[in-house]
């Protein structure tokens, strides 16, 4: 399987890795910075080297052999053993970290849980199962943008899966469960007591970073379900 390198540093953005397998269905390396979709974070795009050969990576996903670095249609392909250099497209990844930080920030306000979910480079939205009326979308914004303000740290950590069985309430999301089975599930924590939940996406170090947002719509979405939509304020 793929070594992930962006679960120990979100801000690697490049590193040299080993083709292990390469079609047009996808490349396979034996480490990558490149994040997979899941988890409502999009797949990375980027570029692989290898000699003189520059290949678009256009979407980043899950296979069952490892991570699979889609290239562009017609993309020359590495032979399997070559080293190749892996080097994200920073600039949107940042925004995507940006934007999922804030959405866990956005989590600690609202009670009740998250039915869905879709980070994006420019907007994000979050669903929540929240009884009675929605809030109000000005007063949110100015409860989120004191937290983003107050710069919390992020610190990353593990518990076991015996521990998140005894502790279900860490479990925001009621359709996705975080992946459990090697033994161990991977914690992001936001300040003290802010926020405290699984997650395998990519993260800051500091809430400070996600800089100016602003809620841009709640809608409802069923009897209780309300979307409640996140845009960059700049």
């Amino acid at each position: 399987m793929t070594e992930e390198l962006f679960r120990q540093d979100s801000y690697q953005t490049e590193c040299t890795a080993t083709v292990q397998s390469a079609d047009s269905g996808g490349i396979i390396l034996d480490r990558t910075v490149f994040y997979p979709n899941g988890g409502g974070q999009p797949g990375d795009i980027g570029v692989l080297r290898f000699g003189d050969q520059e290949i678009p990576i256009v979407d980043t996903r899950k296979g069952d052999g490892g991570i699979l670095h889609i290239p562009a249609d017609e993309a020359v392909l590495p032979a399997v053993g070559e080293t190749v250099t892996c080097e994200i497209d920073w600039s949107r990844r940042y925004r995507h970290m940006r934007m999922h930080t804030c959405m866990h920030v956005l989590c600690s306000l609202i009670d009740g849980a998250v039915t869905g979910g879709q980070a994006g480079a420019d907007k994000s939205r979050l669903d929540f199962d929240i009884p009675g009326e929605r809030p109000d979308k000005d007063q949110l914004t100015a409860r989120l943008m004191a937290l983003v303000e107050a710069n919390h740290p992020l610190t990353i950590s593990q518990i076991s899966d015996a521990e998140l069985a005894a502790n279900p309430d860490l479990v925001r999301t009621m359709s996705v469960q975080p992946p459990t089975g090697a033994g161990h599930v991977r914690m992001i924590r936001i300040g003290e007591d802010i926020d405290f939940q699984p997650c395998g996406g990519t993260h800051l170090k500091a809430t400070g970073e996600i800089g100016a947002v602003r809620i841009s719509k709640i809608e409802n979405k069923g009897k209780q379900n309300r979307r409640i939509s996140i845009v960059f304020d700049a």
